[in-house]
């Protein structure tokens, strides 16, 4: 599937995208989930409780010493399929166009996801996590530590009729 198969709506914006790219990346793994398709995705991680595989490359194994200290994780993962580039962008869910940076669409600039996880356990290179919403074999890019102490903001709001541009 490519990123043009999940299309622009009518009303949303396209940025046009610099030539070249400020920074590289390497993926550290795969994510394998049981959704091979957007549609058959959960809308986030709290609507699902399908168990799922987090691969790391063995280049970066040592780097889950001690991780079953932890009982959550933030993934951060590339949403490689996802339409780039969209700024406004119209939701099934929303009465109009929104920007996409008030939204947690994968159709963005940089189609950078994450999802607080619960880690279920490891063995070797492979993580068993609950709490993904992506399409099986998206490329991992980091793993980090959730702490309820400081990444938890129980007094969050967001607006969801938003505000005028």
């Amino acid at each position: 599937m490519s990123a043009e198969e999940f299309g622009v709506r009518p009303g949303e914006e396209r940025a046009s995208l610099p030539a070249t790219f400020d920074a590289g990346l390497h993926f550290i793994g795969r994510l394998r989930t049981p959704w091979q398709t957007r549609a058959d995705c959960p809308k986030n991680g709290l609507q699902t409780d399908a168990i799922c595989t987090v691969e790391v490359d063995a280049p970066y194994v040592p780097g889950l010493r001690t991780i079953t200290g932890c009982t959550h994780l933030i993934l951060l993962y590339w949403m490689d399929r996802a339409t780039r580039g969209l700024v406004v962008q119209q939701p099934r869910h929303a009465d109009g166009p929104r920007g996409t940076f008030s939204l947690r669409s994968p159709a963005r600039p940089n189609p950078i996801a994450l999802s607080v996880v619960e880690l279920i356990g490891r063995h070797d290179g492979l993580l068993r996590v609950r709490g993904l919403d992506c399409i099986d074999g998206t490329p991992l890019l980091d793993i980090k530590p959730y702490y309820a102490s400081t990444d938890s903001r129980p007094d969050a709001q967001v607006d969801r009729a938003g505000a005028a541009p």
